[in-house]
């Protein structure tokens, strides 16, 4: 199995409130397809920090900082391009999810998006 749909499934079992998705998105792609998938991810890490839900996005962005730290070339494009580049602008609502972001993916976000 690919690493980045590795990503995925592992994911899914780290936060199992993202099962209904990943449901879906396999339904709707007929597959796994990572980038599209985690432009969903960051939608209801967005969605669940603004309501507060502390479990969530915390799981959520505790797992991807490891996930960063094992440095896998694939692991790291869909982390860094398909969350990381899509987190709200400043102007958007959920924009202090990022004052929240670990070390290594504020390294990644960053050099990414270097004004915010």
């Amino acid at each position: 199995m690919e690493r980045d749909v590795q990503l995925v499934r592992d994911l899914v079992a780290a936060v199992p409130g993202l099962g209904d998705l990943f449901d879906a998105h396999v339904f709707n792609e007929a597959g796994v397809l990572p980038h599209v998938f985690f432009w969903d991810v960051v939608q209801e890490t967005v969605a669940s920090f603004l309501g507060r839900d502390e479990t969530g996005w915390r799981v959520t962005l505790r797992f991807l900082e490891e996930q960063l730290r094992l440095d896998v070339p694939e692991v790291t494009q869909v982390v860094t391009t398909s969350f990381l580049f899509n987190l709200p602008w400043p102007d958007q609502p959920g924009y202090c999810l990022v004052d929240h972001l670990a070390p290594a993916m504020r390294v990644r976000f960053a050099a990414i998006r270097p004004s915010g």
